[in-house]
C-alpha cells in the first residue's frame, strides 16, 4: 500500500487537537523556553527581511521587493515548525482542542499568556542583540529599520486590528498545512507561500512587531532622533494590543473554529 506524505483536512484537525492536549499539559518551564525560542526565530526572519527590503526596490521595484522580503521572513516560521517552538499566533489553533473538549479554556488562556510573554521577551532580546551588533546603525538599513517601526507605530487602532486578522488567518493556514505535510520539504513549502503572502500584502503580525518596533526604538534612542510617533506607548497600546486582538480573531475564527466545525462531528451536535 502506498504511504501518503500528507494528511487530509480531517486528519490534520484531529492531529492539531491532540497536539493541543500535549502542549497544554507540558510543564510551564518547557512552554516558556519554547516560546522564547519562537521569539528569537521570528526575529531572525524579521531582520533578514529588513536586510533584503532596504535596497531591493531600487533594482526590482517595490512589489517584487516585498515579495522577496516575505520569502525570507518565512524562514522564521520554518524554524518554529521544523525545530519546534511555541508561537502565540500559531497557538490560536489550540482553540480546536478546547472546542473538542480535550483541554479546558483555562488551560488555553494559561498557555497563551505564557507563550505571549516568552515571545515578547525573545523578540526584545533579539532586537537588543542586533542593535548591539552595530550591523544596521547607519546607512540605508538604519533608514529601513526606522521607517518600518515608524509606519507600524502610526497605524490607527482599527487598521492595525484588521491587518492583524488578515495576517493570522494566513499564518494559521500555514501551520495547518505544515501539520498536514509529513516530510520536511512539505512543511517548508507550507510555511513559505502563506507567509510570503502576508508580508508582501502588508499585514500585521504581533510577534514580528515585537521585534520590528523595538528595533526602531533602540535605533532612535542610540542616534538621538526625535520621531514623536515612535514611542514605547505607541508600540504597546497603539500596535501590539490591536494587532494581537486581530491575530486572535483571524486564527481562531477563520481557521480553528471553521475547520473544527467542518471536520469535528462533536462541534456540529
Amino acid at each position: 500500500m502506498e504511504t501518503k506524505n500528507y494528511l487530509t483536512p480531517t486528519e490534520t484537525i484531529n492531529a492539531i487537537v491532540q497536539s493541543g492536549k500535549r502542549v497544554t499539559t507540558q510543564c510551564r518551564r518547557r512552554t516558556f523556553l519554547l516560546s522564547l525560542l519562537a521569539g528569537f526565530y521570528i526575529a531572525f526572519g524579521a531582520q533578514l527581511s529588513t536586510v533584503v527590503l532596504h535596497d531591493a526596490a531600487g533594482f526590482v521595484g517595490m512589489g517584487i521587493a516585498r515579495l522577496l522580503a516575505g520569502m525570507v521572513f518565512s524562514f522564521g516560521l520554518m524554524l518554529v515548525v521544523v525545530c519546534g517552538a511555541e508561537l502565540f499566533t500559531g497557538n490560536s489553533l489550540l482553540v480546536s482542542s478546547a472546542l473538542d473538549g480535550e483541554i479546558s479554556w483555562l488551560k488555553l488562556i494559561e498557555n497563551w499568556s505564557i507563550v505571549l510573554l516568552g515571545n515578547l521577551l525573545g523578540a526584545l532580546f533579539m532586537a537588543w542583540l542586533l542593535y548591539e551588533s552595530q550591523l544596521w546603525q547607519g546607512g540605508t538599513i538604519a533608514k529601513q529599520v526606522l521607517a518600518t517601526a515608524t509606519a507600524k507605530s502610526q497605524l490607527s487602532f482599527w487598521v492595525a486590528f484588521v491587518r492583524g486578522i488578515l495576517c493570522n488567518w494566513l499564518v494559521c493556514l500555514a501551520v495547518f498545512m505544515a501539520v498536514a505535510a509529513r516530510d520536511v520539504s512539505g512543511k517548508l513549502l507550507s510555511c513559505l507561500v502563506p507567509i510570503t503572502a502576508f508580508v508582501a500584502s502588508g499585514f500585521e503580525h504581533s510577534i514580528a512587531n515585537m521585534y520590528f518596533i523595538p528595533a526602531g526604538l533602540l535605533l532612535k534612542s542610540g542616534l538621538g532622533l526625535t520621531e514623536s510617533s515612535l514611542t514605547w506607548s505607541a508600540f504597546l497600546f497603539g500596535n501590539i494590543l490591536p494587532v494581537t486582538m486581530g491575530n486572535i480573531v483571524g486564527g481562531v475564527l477563520f481557521v480553528a473554529c471553521a475547520y473544527s466545525y467542518v471536520h469535528l462531528p462533536r462541534n456540529r451536535r
